[in-house]
């Protein structure tokens, strides 16, 4: 739910960017702090002499952003979108004599780009913005082994694989294809979770692209919400599903790990619980050809409108609960492993499609170590794909199966 609340944040942050004049840094107001408490440094006894570092930028209003790695020399570099240095100077940064060099600039089009020369091998422990009585953005950085290092490959964070959708193989004569559209969580100016200087929102593409894959051998009809490293709203990742004409929405994630909460992958299904209000949430927001297959509700009141999407709910709910079994059935088949509720209700926006079988799939989390070292793990990532698409072929014979005893 962090995540998506994220999203709509940086979605309200970037749209007050457009209509207002460029945002500033408050050099003075920045830090570069070396090292941390005595309690903590402790714990560093034996592991790399570097410090650890934290970087801290000071604006005057939140923009959107994105931070990774760099190597050669090791580096962090902080994308800012809307943001203008003015007569701000590096030198002006408390603290930042401390690190072999700190710079900035313009980026491409529309970004600013702040690059800190780090003093040896680290990794992104965390980096959130934070809006209180200020606008703070806090990068934290661990001291890791040479070995333990992982960089991006390539200095533009835009440089991702791009895919089309997928042809599926021949069906059966006289039947279509079974449609699933696969969203890739966040995307652009949202990049999702982030540790290890990996984004949330990259893993995810790269696995929806090996996924559809597999789904298109399959004979599966497979669309993406997004084949590039570009942001969408909640809202319009369904209405993509729709207009695919999707059986099936699968959103992909992996999120920053909640304090005190186990790790392991979960499904989402929508939370009937919070039904009446998210329709009628439904029922103001969208136009309403956009908000059901085949029905203009277009002059009806929201009263009507929340009961036909009640009503289609009805038939798509089930659905969505079945897949879900299906899919942590085939994960525990495959060795994956859950969280100690597998299966959970939500009143996330991409599930709120009331017409379409949906499910968020939350892998694992990007911020918990064994959880994204099986994000990476070409064998483990093999195994979850054959989950998901075990499950989407269990999925479609029942539904099937189901179709063919109601027509008798």
């Amino acid at each position: 739910m962090k995540a998506f609340l994220t999203a709509i944040l940086l979605t309200l942050m970037a749209l007050a960017a457009s209509a207002q004049e460029p945002a500033r840094l408050d050099a003075a107001g920045s830090a570069v702090v070396l090292g941390e408490s005595p309690g903590r440094i402790a714990r560093w006894f034996g592991r790399p002499a570097q410090p650890p570092v934290t970087l801290r930028l000071m604006l005057d209003r939140g923009v959107p952003w994105r931070v990774f790695l760099l190597d050669n020399p090791p580096r962090l570099v902080v994308d800012l979108q809307g943001l203008e240095f003015g007569a701000a100077q590096p030198d002006q940064v408390p603290g930042a004599a401390g690190l072999p060099g700190l710079r900035w600039g313009a980026a491409r089009r529309g970004w600013s780009r702040v690059v800190a020369e780090l003093p040896g091998a680290y990794r992104i422990d965390s980096a959130q913005m934070r809006t209180a009585s200020a606008t703070v953005l806090d990068i934290a950085l661990t001291p890791v082994a040479p070995d333990d290092f992982a960089p991006r490959a390539s200095a533009d964070p835009r440089a991702l694989p791009a895919a089309a959708d997928l042809p599926p193989a021949a069906p059966p004569p006289g039947e279509r294809p079974l449609r699933v559209m696969l969203d890739p969580g966040h995307g652009g100016f949202d990049p999702g979770a982030q540790a290890d200087g990996q984004t949330e929102a990259e893993l995810m593409l790269g696995f929806a692209l090996d996924l559809s894959r597999r789904l298109a051998s399959d004979g599966v009809a497979v669309s993406l919400t997004r084949r590039d490293d570009r942001f969408l709203s909640l809202e319009s990742r369904m209405t993509a599903a729709r207009e695919a004409g999707a059986d099936l929405f699968i959103s992909l994630h992996a999120d920053a790990l909640p304090q005190g909460e186990a790790a392991g992958a979960t499904v989402y299904v929508w939370n009937p619980a919070v039904d009446d209000r998210a329709l009628a949430q439904l029922a103001q927001r969208h136009e309403r050809d956009d908000l059901l297959t085949g029905i203009d509700l277009d002059g009806t009141d929201d009263q009507l409108a929340g009961a036909l999407m009640a009503m289609a709910r009805a038939d798509t709910q089930p659905k969505s609960e079945n897949f879900a079994k299906f899919l942590t059935s085939r994960m525990a088949l495959e060795g994956i492993g859950l969280h100690r509720r597998p299966v959970k209700g939500a009143a996330f926006s991409v599930l709120k499609s009331p017409d379409i079988a949906s499910v968020l799939v939350e892998l694992g989390f990007i911020t918990h170590a064994t959880d994204r070292a099986n994000l990476n793990d070409p064998a483990w990532r093999a195994r979850m794909i054959a989950a998901i698409s075990g499950a989407v072929s269990l999925w479609a014979e029942d539904e099937t199966a189901r179709r063919d005893l109601l027509r008798k």
